[in-house]
């Protein structure tokens, strides 16, 4: 049985277009669910659907096998840590994290073993006494999390919990929730973020949803799947650019033949062929398409398949540098080692290796690609 199942649910405020657009959707018990996409998605409103914070304008949202769409956001077995903390400045961190526990009339000393208990599990223990002002952020939101583990919940809802944290807490409290989501092991968790690092991390599925211009899209699911699924085999230009840092290069380019499990095409501008391994059977000669390929996956100093580019930027971060490099069609980055000695302005050839290439058609969809994934650069 599925923890969460959400059937043909849609949110609109009044006349306006839907912000969440049919979506159908099982997140399995103990499965760790993030939900994913740009600002303005609608993947917050989606969490407060399920948490009983927003109600929904059509569809069944069904926790643990029972229609919930009437319940109470208190009555549904969830339990949520907002972006804000949402901590009481006048309560001590104790009674923060008893305040629910004290709300549904537990036992003083049940009370008191579940706080303690989930204070050491967050190292909180000698914090107990303190007001959330003498806190740090980190510290603040560990609290919040506490609060929420005291309920004993069978789905844990966050919503963008780190955005308010520095990188090196962000790091350290992305550890924190992946080891509290084990030690639970019969808790679902549905986790909401822009951040990719964070849901390539965290998450068994990721739910990426769209955004942008297209109004007949917005707020309806891209892909759902393990964040390497989403990785190596986007369906869709929209999925490849999101998923990915820094994100995939695209060139427009013309179909010049099609073979037997690859494609042919010309580059837009500079007039030159590659090869991408894939299934073009559903596609025609002449017709438009994008070429997609990941920094990662260029290679400096090509022999075989290559385009001539003039390095415009090499951004060295120590183990890895990126180089920025002008084409006839736009600016390509490519991941190189560390150590790589290159000048702006050189001319470099960039392999662009076949099984590395996504295509995608003039609908932005993508054509299968072969299960064999890319060579990577040394890096």
């Amino acid at each position: 049985m599925a923890a969460i199942r959400l059937m043909n649910v849609q949110k609109s405020y009044g006349d306006h277009p839907p912000v969440i657009r049919r979506v159908n959707l099982d997140i399995a018990q103990h499965e760790f669910c993030v939900f994913l996409g740009p600002s303005g998605c609608g993947k917050s409103t989606l969490l407060r659907m399920i948490a009983g914070l927003e109600d929904l304008s059509e569809g069944e949202l069904q926790i643990g096998g029972r229609l919930v769409n009437d319940v109470p956001a208190a009555a549904r077995g969830v339990a949520m840590v907002f972006q804000s903390y949402a901590l009481f400045p006048h309560m001590t961190v104790f009674d923060n994290m008893a305040f629910g526990l004290k709300l549904a009339k537990q036992p003083r000393d049940v009370i008191d073993r579940k706080v303690r208990e989930a204070a050491r599990i967050l190292q909180l223990d000698s914090y107990l006494d303190r007001f959330p002002k003498a806190l740090s952020g980190g510290q603040r939101q560990r609290v919040a999390i506490g609060r929420a583990i005291v309920r004993e919940p069978g789905v844990f809802l966050f919503d963008e919990p780190l955005s308010n944290l520095d990188a090196a807490l962000r790091g350290q409290t992305r550890v924190e929730i992946a080891r509290l989501h084990q030690r639970f092991a019969n808790a679902s968790v549905v986790y909401v973020t822009h951040d990719q690092v964070e849901a390539m991390t965290l998450a068994d599925r990721i739910v990426l949803l769209h955004a942008g211009a297209d109004a007949e899209r917005f707020g309806s699911v891209a892909q759902t799947g393990a964040p390497l699924e989403l990785y190596h085999h986007p369906k869709s230009r929209f999925v490849a650019g999101f998923i990915g840092s820094p994100r995939m290069n695209f060139v427009d380019a013309v179909v010049e033949s099609i073979g037997a499990g690859s494609v042919t095409v010309t580059l837009a501008q500079s007039g030159e062929r590659l090869v991408a391994h894939v299934d073009g059977q559903r596609l025609q000669r002449g017709q438009p398409v994008t070429l997609g390929v990941r920094p990662e996956h260029l290679q400096l100093d090509g022999d075989e398949q290559f385009i001539q580019c003039v390095t415009v930027l090499s951004e060295r971060l120590g183990e890895h540098s990126y180089v920025h490099a002008d084409h006839a069609t736009g600016t390509l980055v490519a991941k190189a080692p560390g150590d790589t000695s290159i000048s702006a302005g050189e001319r470099v050839r960039i392999h662009v290796p076949a099984s590395a290439c996504h295509v995608f058609d003039a609908d932005g969809l993508a054509l299968r690609r072969s299960m064999v994934e890319p060579e990577r650069a040394a890096a």
